[in-house]
Parts: C-alpha cells; structure tokens; sequence
C-alpha cells in the first residue's frame, strides 16, 4: 500500500473487501472441522503446520528440503503422537527434532538469525496445544471455539480501532501499522466476545474475559513476532495462499502464540485437563 492510499480514507480499507471473502469461505470449514473433532481435527492442524512449516523453510531457509522435511514432521508428530504416545514424549521427539534442525543449520553456516533456530518449535507447538486442548471430551470443542473467537475479535477489532482511531504506533519499527488504539480495542473485544460465548456455553465470565484479554496481548505480540521475521527477510507476506490475509503464517501468528500460552495456563490449572484449566474459573 502506497503512502497516499494509506493516508486517504479508501485506502485503509482496501484489503477489507478480500479479508471478508477469505472469511466467509474459510470459517465454516473450520467450525466443522472443529465440531468434527478426533482424527479429523487432527488432521487439519496437521496440514496447518506443513503449510506452516513450507513458509518458513521457504522464507528462512531460502526452501531448503531438509528444513521442510524437519518442520513438517515436527507438525505431524506435534498432531499424531499425543493420543498415542503422551505429551512428554511427544514434546521429546520435538526436541530431538529441534535439535537435527539446529545442526542442519550449523553446517549449512549461512542463517545466524535468531529466527533460523526457533522455526521447529514455533510450527510445532501450537498444532500440538490445539491438538490436546481439543482432547476433552466435554470442554475440548469450546476451548477451540473459545479460544479462536477470541483470537477473531482480537484481530477484527484491533483493525477496525486501528484505522478508525490511529494514534501512536505499537512498535512502528517492526508493525508500522499496529497501534496502541488497536491494541486496547483488541483487548476489549477479546473481553466482550469471551463474555458472550461464557454466557451461552461456560459457568462463569469474568475470569475467562481477564484471561481472553491476556490472550489478546499474545496474540498481539505473535503478530509482531511474524511482522519481524518478515521484515528480517525483506517479504511482505508469508505467501500467497489466503487473499486478502497472505499466506498462513500471516494469518495464524496470533492464535499460533496465543495457543500455547492458552494450553500453558490449562496445564498450570489443571495439568490433567487442559481445557478445564483454561475455561473453568
């Protein structure tokens, strides 16, 4: 977007027209794969992270094979193996993965950004945060729900408060456009969207909205996170996949952070029920 079309009216709202598209066909897929649960939903966060993990071996590690064949199976391991074999020993084998990854780099002795050792463990944490959040078989489907709605009102109303509002920037060197005004909204309607979804589906709300607002700020920082490593690289977007949103790392960074950080209070609750830890205050 030129400096003129960001500055004029229409220009703030040129991608809106491709972001509903991509959201009208997309969401429904999603909510059933979702309700579907089990190998189903396994599956889709599989594929999630292969694509996941071909963008980043295509913008970090200039495509390199190895890489992919690494990040891929850490995203199918991160969504097969914890009905299988636990968590525990799922997250070894990401670690054992990890660390092949980190040695394949090293000889390679090219990328020394912080970004080429940390892709194995950001494509595959979060399929496996889904994954396990789901399990429950009563709470597993909010807590995806819950969890992915929060994470929508996040970005929905941070970019409309964002272009609305404007002001001081969030981290102007890394997301020129976000701003403190899109953050606060973002949180705000985090807070509201959880409150309504408690209302329906969940025993209590408060707890839940404070926690939906924590979220927010994560999902947030995750956005800046794939903001920098974008920017590191010199590409403007991820891919090409989605219209309007880029390619899927441009549109998951938010929930991808905001999962694992998710799961991680689920555990500190409750360390044998996840969901129950994350939704019940």
């Amino acid at each position: 977007m030129s400096e003129s079309e960001a500055a004029s009216p229409a220009g703030r709202w040129t991608d809106l027209g491709a972001r509903a598209a991509s959201a009208i066909l997309l969401i429904p897929a999603v909510l059933l794969d979702i309700w579907l649960g089990g190998i189903w939903f396994q599956l889709f966060m599989v594929l999630l992270g292969v694509l996941m993990a071909h963008e980043w071996a295509n913008i970090v590690h200039e495509r390199s094979s190895t890489q992919f064949a690494l990040h891929a199976a850490a995203a199918m391991c991160a969504g097969f193996l914890p009905p299988e074999i636990g968590v525990l020993a799922t997250l070894s084998t990401i670690a054992g993965l990890t660390v092949i990854g980190l040695v394949a780099n090293a000889l390679r002795d090219r990328d020394k950004t912080i970004f080429a050792y940390v892709g194995i463990p950001y494509v595959a944490l979060p399929v496996l945060a889904l994954v396990l959040l789901r399990q429950h078989e009563q709470l597993g489907v909010h807590a995806i729900m819950w969890l992915m709605l929060v994470v929508w009102a996040t970005d929905t109303f941070a970019y409309f408060a964002g272009r609305i509002i404007g002001g001081p920037k969030l981290a102007p060197k890394l997301s020129p456009k976000k701003t403190w005004a899109g953050l606060v909204g973002g949180m705000a309607g985090a807070a509201l969207i959880s409150g309504i979804y408690a209302m329906f589906f969940l025993p209590g709300w408060l707890g839940l909205a404070l926690v939906a607002m924590a979220l927010a700020v994560i999902a947030q920082l995750g956005d800046i996170f794939e903001s920098a490593l974008k920017r590191t690289y010199g590409v403007k977007d991820s891919g090409t996949l989605i219209p309007g949103h880029g390619g899927v790392l441009d549109r998951v960074d938010g929930l991808a952070a905001a999962a694992v950080v998710a799961l991680i209070i689920g555990f500190v609750r409750h360390s044998s029920a996840f969901s129950e830890g994350l939704l019940l205050w």
